[in-house]
C-alpha cells in the first residue's frame, strides 16, 4: 500500500512558442471544448436538428465559457489585502480588487485563472444572447435557454472532467493534508505532506454526471421533460463542489475564516434553481418540435 504519491508532473506539454511554451492546462481546455462540441453533433444528429443552428451556437458558446471564466476568476477571487483600508459609511473595507479599477486586464486569458463558476455564468449569458439576438432572426431556430443547456450539459461534464485534469497537471486547486493512501505530494507547489488530489474528486463527479444525464437523455428520454436533465446536472456539479470545498485550501487568503467560501457561496444559486428545475421539470412534461 502507497503511504502517498509524489506528484511532480511538469505543468507544460511543449516548451517553446508564446509565454516561454503551452501548458497542459490550455490543451486540456481546448480538448474539453471539441467534447462540448463532438457530444452536441450526435445529438443534433439524432434529434435531426439543423447543424447551422450548432454552428451559430457554438462559437457564442466558446467565447462565452473562456471570457467568463477569466472575468469571473478576476471579479471573485482576486481580491487582495490593502495597506490603506477604504471606509465607505460604516464599513471598512480592506481588500481590494485591482479589476475593478483596470477592467481590459482581465481579458488576459494567457496570464492565467479561470473559474468554473464564472464559465457557467458566461455560458447562460451567452445562450441567452444567441438566442434572443441571433435567432430572433430565424424564428425557427428560437428555443428556450432551459431547452438548450438539457442537451449542452452532456458534453460539458466531459469538459469539466479535462479542465480538472489540467488543474493536476498545474499542480493547482487540491486539499488540505490527508493520511489515506491516494494522498498527493505536490512537490511543484511547495508541499512536503499527502493532500487530498481534489482535482480527481472533481474529475470523477464530472464524469459520473455525464454517464447519468446520458443515461437520462437516450435510454430514459427525459429530455421530453424540460428542465430535467440541466436541473440534475446542476445538482451534481454543484452539489458535490459544495461539499468539497470543506477539504480543499482556500484559494486566496481573503477567503481564510469564512464560514463558507466563495466556491460555496457561488455553488448555493445554481443549487437551488437546479432544484426548480427538477420540481418543475416533474410538473409539467413539455414536448417541443
Amino acid at each position: 500500500m502507497l503511504d502517498a504519491i509524489i506528484w511532480d508532473v511538469d505543468p507544460k506539454a511543449i516548451h517553446w512558442g508564446l509565454n516561454g511554451g503551452i501548458r497542459w492546462y490550455g490543451i486540456l481546455w481546448a480538448i474539453g471544448i471539441y467534447l462540448v462540441y463532438w457530444t452536441q453533433v450526435k445529438i443534433y444528429q439524432y434529434e435531426k436538428l439543423p447543424q447551422e443552428w450548432l454552428d451559430i451556437l457554438f462559437v457564442w458558446l466558446t467565447l462565452g465559457a473562456i471570457l467568463g471564466a477569466r472575468i469571473g476568476h478576476c471579479l471573485f477571487y482576486e481580491w487582495h489585502l490593502t495597506n490603506d483600508p477604504i471606509q465607505i459609511f460604516a464599513w471598512t473595507i480592506n481588500y481590494r480588487n485591482p479589476y475593478i479599477e483596470n477592467p481590459l486586464a482581465m481579458l488576459k486569458i494567457w496570464e492565467g485563472g479561470l473559474a468554473s463558476h464564472g464559465g457557467a455564468a458566461g455560458l447562460i449569458l451567452a445562450v441567452w444572447a444567441v438566442n434572443k439576438y441571433k435567432f430572433s432572426k430565424k424564428p425557427e431556430y428560437k428555443t428556450s435557454l432551459v431547452w438548450i443547456f438539457d442537451r449542452l450539459v452532456i458534453g460539458v461534464c466531459l469538459c469539466g472532467a479535462a479542465i480538472r485534469l489540467g488543474n493536476l497537471m498545474n499542480s493547482e486547486i487540491y486539499g488540505g493534508p490527508t493520511d489515506l493512501p491516494w494522498g498527493f505530494i505536490f512537490v511543484r507547489d511547495g508541499q512536503t505532506v499527502p493532500c487530498h488530489p481534489t482535482q480527481i474528486y472533481e474529475m470523477l463527479y464530472c464524469l459520473a454526471a455525464f454517464v447519468i444525464t446520458v443515461t437520462m437523455y437516450q435510454w430514459g428520454k427525459l429530455y421530453k421533460r424540460e428542465g430535467m436533465i440541466f436541473g440534475v446536472f446542476l445538482e451534481i456539479i454543484f452539489g458535490v463542489r459544495f461539499l468539497l470545498e470543506f477539504i480543499k485550501n482556500d484559494q486566496e487568503a481573503f477567503e481564510q475564516g469564512m464560514l463558507l467560501n466563495m466556491g460555496q457561496l457561488l455553488s448555493i444559486p445554481f443549487i437551488i434553481w437546479g432544484i426548480y428545475l427538477i420540481v418543475n421539470a416533474l410538473r409539467h412534461e413539455k414536448r417541443r418540435p
